[in-house]
């Protein structure tokens, strides 16, 4: 079996279009699926789709139904564990802060997590203790149903951060 014969066996197997193959090979074929990939690329993307608006309806609709605002200002003092999730997620917001801030933006650093490798890392390990601590702070107030309300909070504050940039 040649070359040629077993990787057209191997498109067809898996589909591959001959756009994808042979840019593959480095080789510019124009067939007829490249001119809507190339209009595909040109077009951006819309930053809101259906996905990020779920997720801020999503969460926006938990705040308001189980009163998340005054829950945890009433809460705030009575456990230790949100101190502790508080101060964690003012250390890995104030990290990021930092590389995208100073780093990037100030000293022109694009790559910074080659040059400070424990930086990313350390910002990870830092917001995901924080969601523990929320979680087991907030545990008596919603039972089973808190990692799931904080998950939700928690995408649609990412979503919402994905509209501004």
């Amino acid at each position: 079996m040649d070359a040629l014969r077993a990787r057209e066996q191997l498109r067809r197997r898996y589909l591959f279009s001959l756009d994808a193959e042979a840019s593959r090979d480095g080789r510019d074929y124009a067939g007829p699926g490249a001119s809507a990939a190339a209009e595909k690329k040109q077009r951006p993307l819309p930053r809101l789709n259906i996905h990020s608006g779920f997720w801020i309806l999503a969460s926006i609709i938990v705040t308001y139904y189980v009163d998340f605002f005054k829950t945890v200002k009433e809460n705030f003092h009575t456990s230790s564990w949100f101190l502790l999730g508080g101060a964690l997620l003012l250390l890995s917001l104030s990290v990021a802060l930092y590389c995208i801030l100073y780093l990037e933006w100030c000293r022109g650093i694009a790559d910074y997590d080659a040059k400070y490798p424990a930086l990313i890392p350390v910002t990870t390990a830092a917001f995901i203790v924080a969601g523990l601590c929320f979680n087991i702070a907030l545990w008596p107030v919603w039972s089973f149903f808190t990692p799931l309300l904080l998950f939700t909070q928690f995408m649609g504050v990412v979503m919402l951060i994905s509209l501004l940039g």
